[in-house]
């Protein structure tokens, strides 16, 4: 399974608590026992490409850790190496060099296939482009990750997922009879229909209005934390930003901040 979330408008946000916007900043690592469970860690990780005009730097020397049940916001301009970090920390591709721990797994020692089976059974993701299957209705797009791991009951736990978000009525239509809001939801109840330990979202507010965008964040981070998920989200967004309770700023592909909330 790839990127499309287990596949390698309103919007109705009601009934959402309201998040708790601290802004004490303190390094990463500072708030961290020797009982939290660690689930991500980088470690001196790099991400090199040949180009036109010789060696480009991307990723350099990027390390932290993030404990079970945290959520981080990773932040930066375009070209900061925000996109590619993530891609690295899901085993989407490979660093140059450095070592990455996901879920209890060092990537490295992953051939591809193993990479894909951690990420159908461990790990959830949601896009900027919600990436759902044009040909399959809203129902079927949510079964798609169980079904690929042989889920019992799919059907009936797709259409659990997408009541929770509010679209119930709507199981039947096809992304192209949806709303950008609604294709989000659709791939927000995809991302968390088999309780992933690991949610990456990449931009996951970036195609929608501020309305819809805000509300989409509310659902976000209230399925989040009724799963006791581990986000990593990437985003331009502030707002979004400083509900995660830490925050890494990348700089050139390096770490020009890291900050607990």
């Amino acid at each position: 399974m790839g990127p499309a979330g287990g596949v390698d408008g309103a919007v109705c946000a009601e009934a959402t608590p309201a998040i708790d916007r601290r802004t004490t900043r303190n390094d990463l690592s500072m708030n961290m026992t020797k009982n939290d469970e660690i689930v991500i860690r980088a470690d001196k990780v790099s991400k090199s490409v040949d180009g036109p005009d010789g060696r480009l730097t991307i990723l350099d020397d990027v390390g932290f850790m993030l404990a079970r049940g945290d959520s981080l916001a990773i932040v930066g301009a375009s070209g900061s190496g925000k996109t590619t970090l993530l891609g690295l920390l899901a085993g989407l591709d490979r660093p140059s060099s450095g070592e990455i721990m996901l879920a209890g797994e060092r990537l490295d020692t992953l051939d591809e296939e193993a990479r894909a089976r951690l990420r159908r059974r461990r790990v959830g993701f949601v896009f900027q482009n919600f990436h759902l299957l044009p040909a399959l209705n809203a129902e079927e797009n949510v079964m798609l990750p169980l079904e690929l791991e042989g889920g019992a009951d799919a059907r009936t736990r797709a259409g659990e997922a997408l009541a929770r978000v509010g679209l119930a009525a709507r199981k039947h239509h096809y992304p192209a009879q949806l709303s950008g809001g609604e294709q989000q939801r659709v791939a927000l109840a995809r991302a968390f229909v088999h309780a992933p330990e690991i949610l990456f979202a990449d931009e996951p507010t970036g195609n929608l209005d501020r309305r819809t965008g805000t509300a989409i964040g509310d659902l976000l981070f209230a399925l989040n934390r009724e799963h006791g998920t581990t986000l990593v989200l990437v985003t331009h967004d502030t707002v979004l930003a400083e509900r995660c309770a830490r925050r890494l700023a990348l700089d050139g592909g390096r770490i020009v901040d890291a900050a607990a909330a």
